[in-house]
């Protein structure tokens, strides 16, 4: 699937450049964290008492390392318990003497941090960029296997069914989803949250993949996702393949805006966050106003 916008990963600059004060910001650096990990080991993103969480560890890790407290981490997509992440952006805003330059704090993150958390890369962010509101778009993979020859080391994120999948039923039945839709029927309800979001591109396919000769894929895109929407349409989308249910009865459900008993909800494993699409950089400062005032605060993004 391939969306055009700017490239996920930011632009590299000098660290002498890096190190320059953003005005607009009262001398702290906006920092743009590139990430992934193993969601297995959390209790999901966001930091909850008591629990483990990826938010958690990298908060940690910013105090050990940069010798800040409390720093608030801003996510592209709150990924639930278990749901994994390959391509996640976040951003902190830091003091201008914390930040010891990108390869620096790359370096230094890394070596603190548990080994289910990566980050990718590290570098100041553009005037006006918002790791959440900033984002044109979320997409999401989720990997099942039918074949009965998964690699046993793949179990912890590819989902297994038994029965042969029908990925031509499958890629059929989202397409009904792609446009702009109340998803009530794929979401776990939030008081006052809307559940009105775009799907900007779908589809089921195979490829073949180290893990399985002949994975099934569910790719998608969107502007943003409430809560459990993603494992709620691969739920539906798995019934179509093993032949319980056709496209129009997505369509229905989807026109009904009520939950449909027979679409379970997908196990979370199956799942990762592969990439957050961002405008140019010019841009950034328009998309997160803009995206503000459409979602009001409340742009839903979890997985």
């Amino acid at each position: 699937m391939r969306l055009k916008v700017s490239r996920s990963n930011p632009p590299r600059m000098p660290d002498a450049i890096n190190q320059q004060p953003a005005a607009d910001r009262g001398g702290l650096l906006r920092v743009r964290l590139d990430l992934a990990y193993d969601g297995a080991g959390f209790s999901g993103w966001a930091v909850q008492p008591g629990q483990r969480t990826v938010a958690g560890e990298l908060v940690t890790a910013v105090a050990r390392v940069l010798r800040v407290t409390g720093a608030r981490v801003v996510v592209a997509g709150r990924t639930d318990a278990g749901v994994h992440a390959l391509g996640q952006v976040c951003h902190i805003d830091l003091p201008v003497e914390a930040w010891p330059g990108d390869s620096a704090c790359l370096r230094r993150l890394n070596a603190v941090l548990p080994d289910d958390v990566r980050i990718r890369s590290a570098g100041v962010a553009p005037a006006g960029f918002d790791a959440r509101f900033s984002a044109l778009f979320r997409r999401y993979e989720y990997l099942i296997s039918d074949s009965g020859l998964l690699d046993p080391r793949a179990r912890g994120s590819v989902l297994q069914r038994r029965r042969g999948l029908d990925v031509a039923a499958m890629d059929r039945a989202v397409g009904v989803l792609i446009g702009e839709h109340d998803f009530a029927a794929f979401c776990k309800p939030r008081p006052e949250a809307s559940t009105v979001r775009t799907v900007r591109a779908a589809s089921v396919h195979r490829r073949t993949d180290p893990r399985d000769p002949d994975l099934v894929v569910v790719d998608i895109a969107a502007d943003a996702f409430c809560h459990s929407m993603v494992r709620a349409i691969v739920g539906a989308l798995i019934v179509v393949g093993e032949g319980g249910a056709v496209a129009e009865h997505l369509a229905q459900v989807l026109a009904q805006r009520r939950r449909e008993p027979q679409f379970a909800t997908a196990a979370a494993h199956g799942l990762a966050l592969v990439e957050v699409g961002y405008p140019e950089p010019a841009e950034m400062a328009h998309q997160a106003q803009r995206a503000r005032r459409f979602r009001g605060g409340r742009a839903g993004v979890t997985s």
